[in-house]
């Protein structure tokens, strides 16, 4: 896993399934903490919200590689929330309204915290003296009825019931910043009130905003059931009215109710709201008897403060509000409209009598003439408009169902139904039923294997895209047609693996060019032909760890890999992105070769071999080509910590330049600029860090076809047909900046003509007369800087580990000799086994034929017995 300390949010990122794991934001963590008696360990604690709408906290521990890298984590977390902290506070000022309760509450708790239990006490009890005689009461008969044992007990005590006090006070608390900003409403006897502050015109404030929101709703509730419901019966519409009159009515009243008349409300709903519903089935028995006051208050709780719509009132109208209380004959939840299935009288009127009527009351209702209020302006500029109720054409595809499909909430409501009257539903047979289950199956089924051919698609379409996202570089050497021809049948080929291609056929393709879309899957099937022309593998071959399993371990490696990560091909759009798909991919890889290979366990360049692996195939077989050109090609040699083959490496480049450009040598010798300045890269990187990534590309294809020869080859052609404009620089500074700089920017036909002279070109024996060289000189070196004695001495030792290590090679060919003599004894046992077998084979044959001769003679013996009785009974027969 990765962990990432953003800079106000932390990630831990999974680079197996490249998602996130864990996303906390610093406002979420209530404690951090480093492991005290495991200190590989830390964590911290997050506050995260239930399915019921609470809160429960949860606690992350994650173990580290060591002590070290959790000392680092802790750190970067401390600095990462002071800052964040900081920069909260710059940003936004804290507004405290002191008057709040709760503030006061928590005020409290800060001086009696750490405190001992007696003091504690003594602190309380000069805060209940502050309280009215009423609520220090309350207090202690809350107290004396639990009878707490102790003085902490009772403090704890205390401090709840306070809690719950203040609790209820903060619901019904206006701060002093929302008071100022609140408008003042015009009211008929403005004039005559005192000032805004005076608790008289605040609580005409309060009850003139709850009566106009009330009113607006009302509003908008009946101009939209007059549009859409039809006509309701005429004891029902005297009622609506009458009720909706004296709500009205009642919410004129400015004398406030007390608590006693507060209980007494009636909680269940009187005649005519039954009435104004339409009919008795759409009110259930459960909603009836909840409280209104109930209704009010519970969304208060749960909402956003001051969210001023009909179902969350605004948190400045907390105190005792009129026009909400004291209006149950038209609850707000009971004028809602319900899908009734009850077959009273409503639903029983003809189609006719029906929209006569909702003629009737559309043309003379009062409601339809008011004005609309805000919140219904704004439901008519966004609402769609419906077609008519009576179009059965919508309900076509469900009337074998026998169900009609649930309506629009936009949708008029229709009193009869979507086409007519509600005719009552038969009760359907077992055999339809079945039926109806077998199509609902069916369908499921259906619907299941859609959504699975859905993600396959989906997963296809993805992997497309993000292959075009790899290939994204631009081609040196166009492929032809025939070309690509040639290498799809060979890579079609059956049994690929275990046939050996002509190697002219081969080159000769890959020096025409390899098609781009197919090159990962070339450079898979160059590696077979390597492993079947070299029977015997190398010497130095890593353990046989699957790849999933080296992801599963932990690396000491981490934190050099994440470093080059954001270094290697910062450009191209597959590893752009900060621990993206790209660079997840590219950390597996490097994680699991440092993993498999501890002795080069990471070193840089080879984050640029794995990248360009990687963008032409995917991530597990580019981390077994990375193994197979690091093993079997040789080349985790020049990665080794002590870098003696790149030194290696280094001096066959000179040799080289020296034998075939010698005017170049000497003209860089002359400025001291030797092959490691400029070329180690090169090495390394494999031309990868500098050059465009569709000449890396030809390098990769030559390097799987024919080593790390081919570097040199590169290298050298490079050098030698750039020669002229090297020589014209005067200084290393300017000559090195034109190697690393202007040489990777070569145009298109140069490097073409770079990669065909490559292809031509034949140093082998060069390169390895050159490496005998170094050894040589390097022994010449360390002898010169040794006397007669130590020389002697030396010699000595090298001649007696030489003749030990002939000892071992006697051995080992007297032990081969002997095996070959068993063997030879094992072969001539074989053959004679096998001339006895051929023997008995021909026996058995003999035998066979002979035993085939006398099952024809029986065969023919039972015929002629079967002829005889016929014979005999023909004659009988012929007597009688």
């Amino acid at each position: 896993m990765l962990f990432t300390i953003g800079q106000s949010e932390v990630y831990l990122i999974s680079p197996d399934t490249k998602k996130v794991a864990i996303e906390k934001s610093f406002k979420e963590i209530s404690f951090c903490s480093q492991g005290i008696r495991h200190v590989d360990h830390f964590g911290f604690i997050c506050r995260e919200s239930s399915e019921n709408g609470g809160f429960h906290f949860v606690c992350y521990v994650f173990q580290c590689t060591d002590e070290a890298l959790v000392d680092e984590i802790m750190m970067t977390l401390k600095q990462a929330f002071t800052v964040a902290a900081v920069q909260q506070t710059s940003k936004m000022q804290p507004q405290l309204c002191e008057g709040c309760p709760l503030q006061s509450l928590h005020k409290l708790c800060e001086k009696i915290e750490g405190l001992h239990p007696s003091k504690t006490k003594l602190e309380l009890q000069k805060h209940l003296t502050t309280l009215s005689s009423q609520e220090q009461a309350s207090v202690f008969e809350e107290v004396k009825k639990l009878r707490p044992r102790n003085d902490q007990k009772e403090n704890e005590l205390v401090i709840s019931v306070l809690r719950n006090m203040y609790e209820e006070k903060q619901r019904d608390h206006v701060h002093t910043g929302e008071a100022k900003q609140t408008s003042q409403p015009p009211t008929e006897n403005a004039g005559n009130e005192g000032p805004s502050s005076t608790p008289r015109f605040r609580l005409d404030m309060l009850k003139n905003k709850a009566k106009r929101s009330l009113t607006e709703s009302f509003e908008n509730i009946l101009s939209r059931g007059s549009k859409a419901r039809g006509p309701l019966d005429s004891s029902g519409s005297v009622d609506l009215e009458s009720s909706t009159s004296s709500t009205l009515s009642s919410t004129s009243k400015e004398a406030p109710l007390c608590e006693k008349e507060r209980e007494r409300l009636p909680t269940l709903p009187t005649e005519s709201s039954v009435k104004t519903s339409g009919s008795a089935g759409d009110l259930s028995s459960d909603r009836d008897s909840y409280p209104v006051e109930q209704a009010v208050k519970l969304p208060q709780q749960s909402f956003r403060r001051r969210a001023n719509t009909l179902s969350h009132l605004p948190m400045e109208s907390q105190e005792p509000l009129e026009p909400v209380e004291t209006s149950p004959p038209v609850p707000q939840r009971k004028l809602m409209r319900y899908h009734s299935v009850s077959t009273e009288t409503p639903h029983k009127r003809n189609d006719y009598e029906s929209k006569h009527s909702q003629q009737a009351v559309g043309a003379d209702s009062p409601v339809r003439t008011r004005r609309h209020s805000w919140r219904q302006q704004i439901f008519l500029r966004v609402a769609t408009p419906q077609k008519a109720c009576d179009s059965p054409s919508r309900y076509d595809d469900y009337s074998e169902l026998g169900e009609l499909p649930p309506r629009s909430p936009l949708e008029p409501v229709c009193e009869d139904g979507p086409f007519g009257p509600v005719k009552e539903e038969r009760k359907r047979t077992p055999l339809e039923l079945r039926e109806l289950w077998k199509k609902a199956i069916i369908q499921q089924i259906l619907l299941l294997r859609m959504e699975k051919e859905n993600q396959k698609l989906q997963a296809s379409e993805n992997n497309l895209q993000n292959r075009r996202l790899k290939l994204d570089y631009e081609e040196i050497t166009p492929c032809l047609k025939d070309v690509t021809l040639i290498w799809e049948k060979m890579l079609s080929t059956p049994g690929r693996s275990k046939i050996k291609f002509d190697v002219e056929k081969i080159h000769s393709a890959a020096g025409q060019g390899v098609p781009r879309h197919h090159r990962g899957e070339i450079w898979k099937f160059l590696a077979e032909q390597y492993h079947l022309k070299h029977q015997f593998p190398s010497k130095q071959q890593p353990k046989d760890t699957p790849y999933k399993e080296l992801l599963k371990q932990l690396t000491s490696q981490q934190h050099a890999i994440l470093i080059d990560l954001g270094r290697t091909f910062p450009t191209h759009p597959y590893f752009s992105a900060q621990l993206g798909a790209g660079q997840l991919s590219l950390y597996n890889i490097l994680k699991a070769y440092s993993l498999l290979d501890q002795e080069v366990g990471y070193c840089q360049g080879l984050s640029f071999v794995a990248g360009v692996l990687l963008l032409h195939m995917s991530e597990e077989d580019a981390f077994k080509m990375l193994k197979f050109l690091m093993f079997d090609m040789g080349l985790r040699k020049q990665y080794r910590p002590d870098m003696t083959i790149l030194q290696i490496q280094m001096y066959q480049l000179s040799r080289l330049l020296h034998d075939y450009h010698r005017d170049l040598y000497n003209h860089l010798e002359e400025h001291e600029i030797g092959p490691s300045l400029y070329a180690a890269p090169w090495f390394l990187t494999m031309f990868a860090s500098q050059f465009p990534l569709g000449f890396v590309a030809r390098v990769f294809d030559m390097l799987f076809l024919q080593g790390s020869e081919a570097i040199f080859k590169v290298a050298l052609s490079l050098l030698g047909s750039h020669k002229p404009l090297i020589l014209q620089h005067e200084n290393l500074e300017t000559i090195v900046d034109f190697i690393k700089s202007t040489l990777p920017n070569l145009g298109l036909v140069q490097m073409e003509k770079t990669i065909s002279q490559v292809f031509e070109m034949d140093i082998a024996k060069q390169l390895q007369a050159y490496e005998v060289e170094y050894h040589v000189l390097q022994d010449e070196l360390i002898d010169s800087s040794l006397n007669d004695n130590q020389r002697l001495d030396k010699l000595e030792k090298a001649n007696s580990s030489l003749r030990k290590q002939n000892f071992d090679l006697l051995e080992e060919l007297q032990v081969a000799n002997g095996k070959i003599q068993n063997l030879e004894a094992t072969v001539e046992l074989l053959l004679t086994n096998e001339g006895k077998l051929k023997q008995s084979i021909l026996a058995l044959e003999q035998e066979r034929e002979a035993l085939m001769n006398t099952v024809e003679k029986m065969q023919k013996k039972i015929g002629d017995i079967d002829e005889k009785p016929l014979l005999i009974r023909q004659e009988h027969m012929d007597a009688d």
